[in-house]
């Protein structure tokens, strides 16, 4: 498959920058020093080992060693692990299946929330300190403006249904409409009550 050595080849990349640049993170990654991470995902037929050193992670499309922990997850789960806190809610619905030693998938969530995801970080190398902040910030601010854009399509649909289709009603046509209908039912309720006394004393 010639996906996994390009894939292989951007993750070891991307996490050895991630991981292994700030200094302030060197006692949590010396806790997966010499551990084997193996990860099964479901959108790929090769497993991604990871291969924790002390000065490196390599990234490897399969491996003869054993490995200590073995995740089995999707792509979009594997994301949401950049916040620790995700890690126990998406074992218990069952979308993160982990095998062995729980403490390296712990630890590597750890490093990650620890590790700075900032892109300017990641540009600087490449074309200086103050293009990539500049590259960061209307980055940053377009994905601002996106999300505000967002927002107002979703009012505006909502205010569309709502106001000029008609198509939902509003909260207090809601409120209004059952009690109508709880009115309905106590009058329909009495009605039925009456017939049975007549009848009775028929």
């Amino acid at each position: 498959m010639l996906l996994t050595p390009l894939l292989t080849g951007v993750l070891e990349t991307s996490l050895n920058s991630l991981l292994f640049r700030d200094r302030s993170m060197k006692a949590a990654r010396q806790r997966l020093a010499g551990k084997v991470l193996r990860i099964e995902l479901q959108e790929l037929s090769s497993p991604l080992v990871l291969l924790f050193s002390e000065q490196r992670v390599d990234v490897l499309g399969q491996s003869e060693d054993s490995a200590d922990c073995t995740v089995q997850t999707r792509v979009p789960v594997l994301l949401k692990l950049r916040d620790r806190q995700q890690l126990s809610p998406l074992m218990r619905s069952g979308e993160l299946i982990v095998e062995g030693d729980i403490q390296v998938v712990q630890q590597l969530v750890g490093l990650l929330d620890l590790a700075e995801w900032d892109p300017a970080e990641w540009l600087a190398p490449y074309v200086g300190d103050i293009a990539a902040q500049g590259v960061s910030q209307i980055v940053g601010k377009g994905l601002g403006l996106l999300k505000s854009g967002l927002q107002s399509q979703q009012r505006y649909v909502a205010e569309t249904l709502t106001e000029e289709w008609r198509m939902a009603p509003g909260p207090l046509e809601v409120v209004w409409f059952n009690e109508e209908v709880d009115a309905t039912v106590r009058s329909v309720d009495a009605l039925i009550a009456r017939l049975d006394l007549l009848e009775g004393k028929r």
